[in-house]
């Protein structure tokens, strides 16, 4: 085994993860524009759940199959590498077009495009670092792709607030109301997300598939009935450890979710006195909102770094469960912050929770499943990120299409159209999923050595 995946010097880590970074700046290119763009287009609060289904459904649908079929492809690019390179395509591709959406059923549809890529990289590119790396390194591996997302988003969120320090009119819209800084940064998203990701294939491409392996993907029945068969059957036998990560997920990603689509209106509420989202107040509440994230996803990057020797020493599960409730505390401190200044202060649990969940989890989940189902096991795995996600949207939304009415309201009928309210739940989950998380035995620090002896 360790001849099979040498030991890989800190620089070559950072280069294997460096696409990361162009994956993760179109993640934060999404999560800080889209709800403003629906809203520049006119889409009313409440429907900003639906509008975001693209992500939940294509990660639902793609991830597992693509994961599946990751894990018996042989071509002479290797495993994983031809989704990386797919997936990128089709990413850069969304980004080029998304900032020129001339209606919402538009910014919709290349929605869509632009998930499908994201989704198509993903899972591939982690269970790329578990086959590359030996499990004493899989931890740094993994809490290196969450320093890059931090290091990523940060960027994402910041240009567009340096664009107008350094000059540009931040009320400068095109004649469907976006802004030409969204113009621009996701322009730049498009170049840095094919760029980085071919840079990391050419560096430290895969190690070539040993005659096991070989064997063991040629037994594999082929077609696309036997890849839904594979993700079937990994489902039914999915190890325990893996199922009680299921709950901690699903109140983890339901509370980021919330925050994601309705901090930007909390903010205008709370700091800047507006709701409508035409107006110049709402454009800066945007772009605070984009310097708070740059700021958070900065902790993010240096703290999962920090993370790393107490995770070593407690295990991975009890750090993850304290960066969830520092992340709950923010959730429930931001609806009162009125002051520019203190959402900066609040953002510091965001950015250890967010550090933690693009590392921790998968380092649990990496140290409990077979290694010949990496694949399947890590797209089943994003699979508890997309169903909170859906339910967000099916319980926020209430959304009538003539012939059927899709979802509960709640943001209507009970948090009374304040999406201060939703970051409050949003905090609540969250402390619910740091108890969940500390019954996973697997990812405390003690029975990982009983594991290792």
């Amino acid at each position: 085994m360790s001849a099979h995946r040498p030991h890989l010097p800190l620089a070559r880590i950072l280069e294997m993860n460096l696409g990361f970074l162009g994956l993760q700046f179109s993640f934060g290119l999404q999560q800080g524009n889209m709800s403003p763009i629906y809203s520049y287009l006119g889409a009313d609060e409440s429907q900003l759940p639906i509008l975001q289904l693209a992500g939940p459904i294509t990660g639902l649908l793609i991830q597992p199959i693509i994961g599946a079929m990751s894990d018996r492809t042989q071509s002479r690019l290797g495993r994983r590498t031809p989704y990386f390179l797919i997936g990128a395509i089709l990413c850069s591709l969304g980004l080029l077009v998304m900032p020129l959406s001339a209606s919402i059923m538009m910014a919709v549809s290349v929605l869509w495009i632009l998930d499908a890529g994201n989704n198509t990289t993903m899972e591939p590119y982690r269970a790329y670092v578990s086959d590359r790396l030996n499990p004493d390194q899989r931890q740094l591996g993994f809490l290196t792709q969450s320093a890059f997302t931090g290091l990523a988003q940060c960027l994402a969120f910041i240009t567009p607030s340096v664009l107008v320090w350094l000059g540009m009119n931040q009320d400068w819209v095109d004649e469907h109301n976006i802004p030409y800084t969204v113009r621009f940064v996701f322009w730049t998203g498009a170049a840095l997300s094919l760029v980085t990701i071919v840079w990391s294939v050419l560096r430290v491409p895969e190690l070539p598939l040993t005659a096991e392996e070989k064997a063991h993907i040629e037994a594999q029945p082929t077609g696309v009935g036997a890849t839904l068969g594979e993700v079937a059957d990994a489902i039914r036998e999915m190890p325990v450890p893996m199922r009680k990560l299921g709950v901690m997920m699903l109140f983890q990603w339901f509370a980021m979710s919330g925050y994601w689509q309705y901090v930007i209106y909390s903010i205008g509420r709370s700091v800047y006195g507006t709701h409508d989202a035409t107006s110049s107040a709402f454009h800066s509440a945007v772009l605070t909102n984009g310097e708070m994230a740059a700021f958070y996803n900065l902790v993010a990057f240096l703290g999962a770094f920090l993370m790393v020797p107490f995770a070593k020493r407690w295990g991975a599960g009890p750090v993850h469960a304290a960066c969830l409730m520092a992340g709950g505390l923010t959730f429930l401190a931001l609806p009162h912050v009125s002051a520019k200044p203190m959402l900066f202060a609040a953002a510091v649990g965001t950015g250890l929770a967010w550090g933690s969940i693009m590392g921790n989890p998968y380092t649990i989940l990496s140290n409990s499943i077979p290694p010949q189902r990496t694949g399947v096991y890590m797209g089943i795995f994003n699979m508890m990120i997309v169903i909170p996600m859906l339910l967000f949207a099916f319980v926020m939304s209430g959304v009538d299409l003539g012939f059927v009415h899709f979802g509960l309201g709640v943001y209507d009928k009970v948090l009374g159209h304040d999406p201060r309210h939703v970051l409050t739940l949003s905090g609540v989950c969250m402390f619910v999923a740091a108890g969940a998380v500390l019954t996973v035995s697997e990812g405390r620090a003690s029975t990982l050595r009983e594991a290792q002896a």
